[in-house]
């Protein structure tokens, strides 16, 4: 076991041995990063030709539910506009009826009394 030479052989036989090892799983390890790399370039591709339609499309939806939302808000204001005339169309013909039942009965209280009065003043 004090032979250097026989060392030095061993360690030399032993390191090509896992070099081989190495170079034996490398090998298909390059492959698959090879097809992942190629993978992942034709996504890229596909990415940068589809994705700025997409954000193209995003922005134009964006514009349109903005110009929605305007014509929404409009269409709300008017139709409370709408609400508060027809509240005011209804209290001013409420106070119109209220004013024709004070005027009926004024009319119909003038009438009895009329009809009270001649009747006293021609028996």
């Amino acid at each position: 076991m004090t032979e250097p030479i026989f060392w030095l052989g061993f360690s030399l036989c032993l390191v090509s041995i896992s070099l081989t090892a190495v170079l034996i799983v490398l090998i298909p390890v390059a492959k698959e990063l090879s097809r992942a790399a190629r993978s992942a370039e034709k996504l890229f591709d596909t990415l940068n030709r589809e994705f700025p339609n997409t954000l193209e499309a995003i922005k134009a939806t964006n514009i349109e539910l903005t110009e929605l939302s305007g014509e929404m808000k409009e269409g709300v204001k008017s139709a409370s506009g709408a609400v508060k005339k027809i509240d005011s169309s209804m209290i001013t013909a409420k106070k119109q009826v209220e004013n024709a039942q004070i005027k009926s009965r004024s009319f119909l209280a003038g009438l009895k009394a009329g009809i009270r009065t001649w009747q006293t003043y021609n028996n």
